[in-house]
């Protein structure tokens, strides 16, 4: 795996990934900026009162429930903009690295898209479950990691594997190789948890569940996948 890690490092700043990773980043900026400005207009509608000396306290709760706010949308956000440039990234990381095997066929846009919204509100949901052990140190940060870590890795291995397989068969192969799936997904959480480096998750989550893919199709696809 850590191999796997580096590699998919090494392609984000590599000179053929230079023109997705400016448009990736550009989009990416837009969409968080969007999303913050959205939470603070929503969190000033919700909290329109007037408690004299508890303004000060109103305030300090709203400025943190927008900084929780914009941390619990990083996750989803990042995966829609990978839904937009998912066949930039995966051809640039399959001609590079691996020029020998059949080309992935480009997934619809609003089948990519279609699975980036499902998994938005799904990757919503499960954050906001997770803020009710916002106050337990220690445990909540380890929630962070083990339900983003299942959700990045599911929904980034299924897009990059739906390029060379169908839906039943790529879901077969991610069960059959669920912990290395969920590893990977643990390192793409552990990334999205650093700021500002979090704005490259879309091109080293894509990059590294292409070359988990190839890793794992390359030891044969799992008896009853097909059906």
């Amino acid at each position: 795996m850590l191999s796997l890690i580096t590699q998919a490092a090494k392609d984000v700043l590599s000179p053929p990934f230079r023109g997705v990773l400016f448009k990736s980043l550009g989009i990416t900026l837009l969409a968080l900026v969007a999303a913050w400005f959205g939470l603070e207009a929503l969190i000033d509608h919700l909290v329109q009162i007037e408690m004299g000396w508890l303004d000060g306290l109103v305030q300090v709760l709203s400025g943190f429930a927008l900084v929780v706010g914009a941390v619990v949308l990083i996750v989803p956000i990042t995966a829609l903009v990978a839904s937009l440039f998912l066949d930039d990234i995966a051809s640039i990381v399959e001609g590079t690295h691996y020029p020998r095997d059949p080309a992935g066929r480009s997934l619809q846009t609003l089948q990519a898209l279609r699975e980036a919204v499902g998994f938005f509100f799904v990757v919503i949901v499960v954050n906001l479950a997770a803020l009710t052990l916002l106050l337990v140190p220690g445990i909540n940060a380890i929630i962070f990691l083990l339900a983003n870590g299942y959700l990045l890795g599911r929904e980034y291995f299924e897009l990059a594997a739906l390029r060379h397989r169908p839906k039943a068969e790529v879901r077969a192969l991610r069960r059959a190789n669920g912990g290395r799936v969920f590893l990977a997904g643990l390192v793409i959480a552990g990334f999205v948890a650093i700021p500002i480096v979090n704005l490259l998750t879309p091109l080293f989550a894509t990059a590294l569940m292409v070359h988990l893919h190839k890793q794992l199709a390359a030891r044969g696809t799992p008896q009853g996948a097909a059906a």
